[in-house]
């Protein structure tokens, strides 16, 4: 597995998001499936794995403490705070929060389920706005000071924001989505990070399983599963998006790899400071996605995927208004 920088540390090109194995994407895995998949991971040469305090409201972080302790210096550990599950009189609710005393709550619980005394790699998930950027900051770089943490990432800011922040503590990290079809970052973030040194960690970047071309039908998705609520897969907006796959899909079959390689080595042509971070349940895709490490594609089939899906022909954004509101980042 070709490997990538981030800080410090040399990680595999495409790491993996353990998010699906707890949470978003409806029911999740058995323990043992999950088990077997990030071990098969480890095995296959995967060297970061990317977790949350608000994944599965903890159960993802713990499941990575459990199978993944006894391996722990073969990988890099990464996780997030600032946005975590609370529990209120009506349940447990997802609640972004960056004071310094959140931040650093949310560092000691993470710890404790990943049975570790150390996070390589500590992401603000979600930039609060109701609290200065230089304060979640200088939180987070008071656990660097007392050995918890090695380095710093952000989630879904903008290249304002990451500025500000790297003022306060050098930053290491922006974890954004980014794909063929989710190009945000293209704004300024990409060309920050490289300007700070930073790396760019893409989240979903076979777009959630569109790039796959395996989701056809969106109506069979489980009830619980984001994508629900997700305008770009609305049916009649879906049904669009679908028709820009026949191009994508012989653009593949030329390189001679699965249209899910071929999302993957667009995102790591981006530039040798971006890094693929793709989640799955099933051991198949998993092999599948790490396979894209093998892919070389030409400077022309990079400019023929981007043709492919300019902003003007994908339909429908990412989120819906009100999640949107919560991020920092001009939506594409």
């Amino acid at each position: 597995m070709q490997k990538r920088t981030i800080g410090p540390f040399d990680v595999s090109a495409i790491s993996l998001g353990c998010m699906s194995l707890s949470h978003a994407y409806g029911v999740p895995p058995s323990p043992e499936h999950s088990e077997r998949l990030l071990l098969r991971a480890l095995d296959l040469g995967v060297t970061m794995f990317d977790t949350a305090a608000l994944y599965g409201f903890g159960t993802n972080e713990s499941l990575l403490g459990k199978v993944l302790k006894p391996h722990r210096a073969r990988f890099r550990l990464a996780t997030k705070g600032g946005m975590a599950g609370v529990q209120t009189e009506d349940g447990i609710k997802r609640v972004i929060d960056g004071r310094p005393e959140a931040i650093r709550r949310n560092c000691e619980d993470s710890l404790k389920r990943l049975r570790t005394d150390h996070i390589d790699l500590y992401y603000l998930h979600r930039w609060d706005k109701k609290v200065p950027i230089e304060d979640s900051v200088g939180a987070m770089a008071e656990l660097v000071r007392a050995g918890k943490v090695g380095t710093l990432g952000l989630s879904e800011v903008s290249a304002e924001t990451l500025r500000a922040a790297h003022a306060v503590h050098p930053i290491a990290a922006v974890q954004s989505e980014y794909s063929l079809w989710s190009r945000n970052v293209e704004i300024g973030v990409l060309q920050a990070c490289r300007d700070i040194g930073a790396s760019l960690v893409a989240f979903s970047p076979t777009a959630r399983g569109y790039l796959t071309g395996k989701l056809r039908d969106v109506s069979a998705l489980h009830a619980k599963d984001l994508r629900r609520g997700m305008p770009r897969f609305q049916a009649e907006n879906y049904e669009e998006n679908l028709k820009l796959l026949d191009g994508f899909e012989t653009l593949a079959a030329a390189s001679g790899c699965s249209m899910a390689q071929l999302a993957l080595a667009w995102v790591l042509a981006q530039g040798e400071h971006v890094i693929a971070l793709p989640g799955t349940t099933s051991l198949a895709h998993l092999e599948d996605n790490l396979g894209a490490d093998a892919v070389t594609l030409s400077a022309e089939t990079v400019a023929a995927a981007s043709a492919l899906f300019q902003r003007s022909k994908v339909i429908g954004t990412r989120y819906n208004e009100d999640t949107q509101a919560e991020i920092d980042t001009e939506d594409f």
